[in-house]
């Protein structure tokens, strides 16, 4: 299936484009640090797995057409993270993922960026019943997805971890609740 996902989504503060190899190194400053990937790869990664997890998130714009988006600040042209959707094939359905440099959190930077994601999603892709897969014990996520609207769906087991299932708001239902 193909479908018309934009190159580039803007906010007020953030620029958010397709990853590439140029992100590397930007983003292993992310992914070298265990305590923000303790929830998500389980570890600080090595350059080389760095590498590997951006090439992930390239090619998954070549399976699915659509993916993590690289974010940029505006106002730097720094690279801060990335945010945007995500399938990989052991997944329970497509979500929306987010994950900042520690130095750029709790900023609004996530919520911005994945607020135009949602949008986005909206638009283009309204039969995607996206998700965010958050292990149990990350409250600053859990936080993040209730701020977005999503509600708790169930807890499954994931990876050897508990991990919560939020369920981000339909666009076809609130189209029908707004009368479009």
């Amino acid at each position: 299936m193909s479908y018309l996902i934009p190159d580039l989504l803007e906010s007020e503060r953030l620029i958010l484009r397709i990853p590439n190899i140029s992100d590397w190194k930007p983003l292993h400053r992310y992914y070298a640090d265990a305590g923000q990937t303790r929830y998500t790869t389980g570890k600080a990664l090595t350059e080389g797995e760095s590498w590997r997890t951006l090439a992930a998130m390239i090619g998954h714009w070549q399976i699915h057409n659509y993916g993590p988006y690289t974010v940029v600040e505006k106002h730097t042209g720094e690279v801060i993270g990335v945010v945007g959707l995500w399938y990989p094939g052991d997944w329970p359905a497509p979500e929306i993922k987010w994950a900042l440099l520690a130095s750029k959190q709790g900023q609004g930077y996530a919520r911005e960026a994945a607020n135009a994601v949602w949008q986005m999603a909206a638009q283009q892709l309204p039969d995607l019943h996206l998700i965010s897969l958050i292990h149990e014990d990350n409250r600053a996520s859990i936080n993040l997805a209730l701020a977005l609207g999503a509600v708790l769906e169930e807890v499954i087991p994931f990876r050897g971890s508990r991990f919560n299932i939020y369920r981000h708001r339909d666009p076809k239902l609130i189209a029908q609740d707004s009368g479009e």
